[in-house]
């Protein structure tokens, strides 16, 4: 991909009216499992309210929030019935809009899931459309003739994101429809100009209500091979982070579709009817850097500010691969892009888990995610280390969990990944109280809460100087404070960069610092002399030597 000098026709990064989304850091809340304020055991909107302030002194500036319009929660609000409206067990339209002045009059923006793709086969559109083949919104989502002998074996061989067959037959049609995630999620047809307006008319609600953005659900998937290609064989049984595979299968045809990125451009000049302030739209896409780097810019049209870049998550906790991380990263993602620094989210095991247990990598990762160019992204309770709570397939709740239960809870124990999203979805840990104060102790929970939690809980953390809480704080706020490591050119040290050490420069103006990261086990020398210290993981270490494991900020003076 070829981008222009300025396709944004924004300022540059050296310049102070740098916008808002390139500069911020992002709190994810899942919504069910953060601060419940009824006794019912769920998080609510409330809930986020009555904690603005915790992340407010954090010194997170978006808050970024799971859905919360009306469904019947079998993918947990990923399975939407109405879009205009506020399902009871999180709340009213009220209590949204107060939340939405709340953060806003703490100088903070909110951004929420929008969920495009798809909606659940509950919502009165799909149940219309899947009534007969001509009513009115027969034409609404994806529906097919089958092969065979009564046209009952499925039009091709697509599976889902989730793994399962991609089609459902209808017998009220007699055709299948098409699913690009779980079988109650029925994909919507872009392909019909109305169906696109409607959605951007969703937006544009939501945008009117003083929402700052979106972050877009699944946005792979919203237009598939027109023609229904068969998929090609794969050798992976699981996707990966660069490509989209599944039980042997490259999703390749109903998957990254070049009128994918060509709605992005459509979407974004939707959200640009809003610009006082402006919005932003970041997309979920797995993929390879260069192909998903289109939905950003594509055919010399604007298109989603960011994308979520997967690739972190999976990578070895090890200097050189990191290294050939960033320099990826830079290469796909060079000003006026961005890219973003994503270490888990609802869907992926917990970071301290893959770290194992380890608070000084924690710290380590927390100090490379916020001094790097980049849009970091933090998954709620991973500022104190909330673990992998495991909960056996045939007790989950999550629809991937029961449509796997299947699977030998053996293979699912020794799985570095998580089958059971429920895992990396278990309540915030406030306090040593009952329930770890999410909930009242007369409710129960909707998934267990870490056994642990007397000893993870930011109560206990905020009073322990040198918890893991506290380093958040920290480098939370030398980042926002410090105009080159939220704005600023990255340059890599590779004379510096070792199998052990990874090194970069953060350049702003006149300013330059340097960050250094011992990612491994022994001690290393620090061949930066005469240098200010600004922030350690190790707050005790030696001036010339860097500790296991320990990472540094250093002011260097003048670029």
């Amino acid at each position: 991909m070829v981008i222009p000098a300025n396709p944004e026709k924004s300022v540059s990064s050296h310049d102070s009216g740098m916008e808002w989304w390139k500069k911020t850091t992002v709190y994810q809340i899942y919504l069910r499992s953060f601060f419940d304020t009824n006794a019912d055991g769920i998080g609510d909107i409330q809930g986020i309210i009555e904690k603005l302030d915790y992340l407010k002194d954090l010194g997170y500036e978006t808050l970024w929030i799971s859905p919360f319009t009306q469904s019947p929660q079998r993918d947990f609000g990923y399975d939407i019935s109405d879009y205009h409206s506020i399902s009871p067990q999180y709340g009213d339209m009220e209590t949204f809009e107060k939340l939405v002045q709340e953060v806003h009059s703490r100088n903070m923006k909110l951004v929420f899931d929008l969920v495009l793709n798809h909606t659940s086969n509950e919502h009165s559109w799909f149940k219309e459309s899947a009534s007969s083949r001509n009513n009115p919104k027969a034409d609404w989502y994806i529906w097919k003739d089958g092969k065979g002998r009564n046209g009952m074996t499925p039009p091709n061989n697509w599976r889902a994101m989730a793994g399962n067959r991609a089609w459902t037959y209808y017998p009220e049609r007699r055709q299948f429809n098409y699913t690009a995630f779980l079988p109650f999620q029925p994909d919507l047809n872009y392909h019909n100009p109305e169906v696109k307006q409607t959605m951007f008319d969703v937006a544009r609600f939501w945008l009117n209500k003083g929402v700052d953005g979106f972050r877009l659900d699944i946005i792979s998937a919203i237009y598939e091979d027109p023609e229904l290609c068969r998929n090609p064989a794969s050798f992976r049984i699981t996707p990966s982070d660069k490509s989209l595979t599944i039980f042997f299968q490259n999703l390749k045809n109903n998957f990254l579709q070049a009128k994918s990125f060509e709605f992005a451009t459509e979407l974004r000049s939707v959200i640009d009817e809003f610009d006082h302030p402006k919005r932003v739209l970041i997309g979920e896409s797995h993929g390879n850097e260069e192909l998903i780097s289109q939905f950003c810019y594509s055919n010399g049209k604007n298109g989603l500010n960011a994308i979520f870049l997967f690739k972190a998550i999976s990578m070895p906790f090890k200097a050189e691969k990191y290294r050939e991380m960033l320099m990826t990263f830079e290469k796909h993602f060079p000003e006026p892009l961005i890219p973003t620094l994503v270490f888990a989210n609802h869907d992926r095991t917990r970071i301290i888990t893959r770290l194992g247990g380890s608070i000084e990598k924690a710290k380590l990762l927390a100090l490379f995610q916020f001094t790097c160019r980049g849009i970091p992204f933090t998954y709620f309770g991973d500022e104190i280390g909330i673990p992998r709570v495991r909960i056996p397939l045939r007790q989950g709740k999550d629809a991937i969990a029961i449509q796997h239960k299947w699977v030998p809870q053996f293979l699912v124990d020794n799985s570095v990944e998580i089958l059971n999203r429920d895992e990396c979805r278990t309540p915030m840990l406030w306090n040593e109280k009952a329930n770890a104060g999410f909930c009242t102790d007369s409710a129960e929970p909707w998934l267990p809460v870490a056994k642990n939690f007397k000893e993870i809980n930011v109560e206990k953390q905020r009073g322990e100087p040198h918890s893991l809480l506290n380093f958040y704080k920290k480098v939370i706020h030398l980042r926002n404070e410090t105009p080159a490591l939220h704005q600023g050119s990255l340059e890599i040290a590779h004379d510096l960069c070792t199998k052990r050490i990874l090194a970069y420069y953060r350049v702003y103006q006149a300013e330059k610092y340097m960050v250094m990261l011992n990612m491994s086990n022994s001690r290393a020398i620090n061949p930066m002399k005469d240098v200010e210290l600004l922030l350690s993981t190790h707050p005790q270490g030696e001036a010339h030597r860097l500790q296991p494991f320990e990472g540094r900020v250093m002011k260097l003076g003048s670029a």
